[in-house]
C-alpha cells in the first residue's frame, strides 16, 4: 500500500498584520484532494483557502517522487493561463492611468507592427482582453522545435511575421474565440507602450507592490530551487515551459503565498484597476441572471454557482494546472496549484462555493466498449451558445471532442449516448429525436448542465 498521505495546514498571517487565523478546508474537499493524489491523478496539490484577511494553505502529495516533502505555501508552480488575469490587470492599470483605452486600436500601441483588420475594423486592446479580437487561438507559424516546450522559440520576429501576413476570418468583436495569441500580443503591446519587458512591467506594477517575491515570468535560480517538477496527465515527467512573445498568455510561475496576496488585493478591491478588470464586458454563455451564465471581464470569467457570483480563471501548461477565484462580495477566495497537467476546476469551485459540486465519493463512471462502426453517428458540431461550439469527431481510438478555442480531448463511453472525460470532471449525454437521430448534446460539468443543438 502507498504511504499514508500527510496533509499540511500552514496558516498565514493576514496582510493587515492582524491575528493568525486558519480558514478551514471542509472535509469533503479535503477528501477529494487526498483521493486525487492517492489515485495518482495529481503528483502534488496545494489549496489556499482565503476568508477575507485570513488564509490557510493545505498541501497534498509530494513535491518530488520519493521525497518526504509536502508542498507548502512557498512551493512554486507554473500557473499557466491564470497569467492572463495579470495581463488584464496591466491593461486596466494603463487605462486608469490614462495610458491606454479599451476601444483603442492595438496598432496605436505597436506602430512597428502590421496588425490585421477587416473591412476597416481594427482590433482594439479591449477585444484582445475579452477574446473577441478575431485572432486564432495560436499563430499558424508556431512550429516548435521541441513540442515539450512549445513557446520557447517564438519571439517578436515570428509574431510580427504572422500578423503581417494574417487575414482575419471574421470582423473584430464578432465572436468569442479563446486566444493565447491575443493575450501574447496584448502583453507585448503593454510592455512596448511602457518601454519595458513584460517581466519588468509585471514586477513594477503587480509583483513588487503586492510583495509577490516568488512570482516571475522568467525562472530565476531561486525560483527553480522551489519549483515542483511538472507531470503529464499520465504521470510521466513534463518539461517546463518558457515564453518569449506569447508571455502574456501564460508565462508566470508563482507560489500559494504570493497568489493569496494577489487574490486578496482583488477581494478588497484595492485599486480602480482591479475594479475595472472584473467589470463584465461580454456575455459568453447563457441568458438572464441565473446559474449557468458566464460573462467575461478583462480575462476574468464571471460566473455563478448556487446563486453566488464569482470571478475565476484556470490555467494549464505541459506539466501543471491551476485555478484562482473569489466571490464578488469579497468574502472568500481560493487558489489551487497542481504539478500535474490535469484539470483542477472542480476543486477550485467546490472550495469557493461549498456544496456546489457532487459529493467527492461519487463513483467514477465505468468505461464500456462501443463498436467503432457506432461512433461515427456522434460526429458533428454542437452549439452550446452562439460563440461556444463542441466539435466531435471519430479518432483512431474513439471519440475526440474539442471546444471553441480549446484543444481536443478523448471521451469514453459509460452507457449508450453517454460519454465522460478523464482529464476533467465532465460528461456528455447525446440527445435523440423520436426517429433515433442524434439532435443534440448536454454537457454536464461543475454541477451545471449546458444543452447544445447539433448544427446541420
Amino acid at each position: 500500500m502507498p504511504p499514508r498521505l500527510r496533509t499540511l495546514l500552514l496558516p498565514l498571517l493576514s496582510l493587515s498584520g492582524g491575528a493568525v487565523a486558519a480558514p478551514t478546508l471542509d472535509a469533503a474537499m479535503r477528501e477529494r484532494a487526498e483521493t486525487l493524489v492517492r489515485d495518482g491523478k495529481h503528483a502534488s496539490l496545494v489549496i489556499a483557502v482565503i476568508d477575507g484577511k485570513d488564509s490557510a494553505v493545505y498541501g497534498f502529495g509530494r513535491v518530488r517522487p520519493g521525497d518526504q516533502g509536502v508542498p507548502d505555501a512557498d512551493t512554486v508552480y507554473e500557473i499557466g493561463s491564470v497569467t492572463k488575469t495579470m495581463t488584464g490587470l496591466l491593461l486596466a492599470d494603463a487605462v486608469v492611468a490614462g495610458k491606454a483605452q479599451l476601444e483603442q486600436p492595438v496598432a496605436e500601441l505597436l506602430p512597428a507592427y502590421a496588425i490585421p483588420a477587416l473591412a476597416g475594423q481594427k482590433i482594439t486592446v479591449g477585444q484582445l482582453a475579452t477574446h473577441f479580437s478575431g485572432l486564432p487561438r495560436l499563430p499558424a507559424n508556431l512550429v516548435p522545435a521541441d513540442m515539450a516546450n512549445p513557446y520557447a522559440g517564438y519571439g517578436e520576429a515570428q509574431l510580427r511575421t504572422f500578423l503581417a501576413g494574417h487575414a482575419l476570418a471574421r470582423a473584430p468583436g464578432a465572436a468569442y474565440e479563446y486566444s493565447n495569441l491575443a493575450y501574447g500580443l496584448l502583453g507585448t503591446a503593454l510592455a512596448t507602450q511602457a518601454n519595458m519587458s513584460y517581466e519588468e512591467l509585471l514586477q513594477a506594477r503587480i509583483f513588487r507592490p503586492l510583495g509577490m517575491a516568488s512570482s516571475s515570468a522568467v525562472t530565476t535560480p531561486a525560483l527553480r530551487a522551489r519549483l515542483a517538477p511538472g507531470h503529464l496527465a499520465d504521470g510521466k515527467p513534463a518539461a517546463n515551459w518558457d515564453f518569449q512573445a506569447i508571455a502574456g498568455a501564460g508565462a508566470v510561475r508563482s507560489s500559494a503565498r504570493d497568489m493569496i496576496a494577489y487574490m486578496q488585493s482583488y477581494m478588497r478591491a484595492a485599486s480602480r484597476a482591479q475594479q475595472l478588470a472584473v467589470q463584465p464586458r461580454r456575455v459568453l454563455v447563457g441568458e438572464g441572471d441565473g446559474d449557468g451564465v458566464k460573462k467575461i471581464g478583462l480575462a476574468w470569467m464571471l460566473d455563478q454557482a448556487k446563486g453566488q457570483p464569482f470571478a475565476w480563471h484556470n490555467g494549464q501548461t505541459g506539466g501543471y494546472a491551476s485555478f484562482a477565484g473569489y466571490t464578488l462580495d469579497g468574502k472568500r477566495g481560493v487558489v489551487v496549484l497542481s504539478s500535474t497537467a490535469r484539470d483542477v476546476d472542480a476543486l477550485g469551485v467546490g472550495v469557493l462555493v461549498p456544496g456546489s459540486l457532487p459529493p467527492p465519493n461519487a463513483p467514477a463512471p465505468k468505461e464500456i466498449a462501443i463498436a467503432p462502426s457506432e461512433l461515427g453517428q456522434y460526429a458533428g458540431q454542437y452549439a452550446l451558445a452562439p460563440t461556444f461550439v463542441l466539435s466531435v469527431r471519430q479518432g483512431p481510438d474513439g471519440l475526440l471532442v474539442g471546444a471553441t478555442g480549446q484543444p481536443e480531448a478523448p471521451v469514453y463511453a459509460s452507457a449508450k449516448d453517454t460519454f465522460f472525460y478523464k482529464v476533467v470532471e465532465a460528461q456528455l449525454v447525446f440527445q435523440r429525436d423520436a426517429q433515433g437521430a442524434i439532435t443534440g448534446v448536454v454537457l454536464h460539468q461543475n454541477g451545471q448542465a449546458m444543452p447544445g443543438k447539433r448544427k446541420p
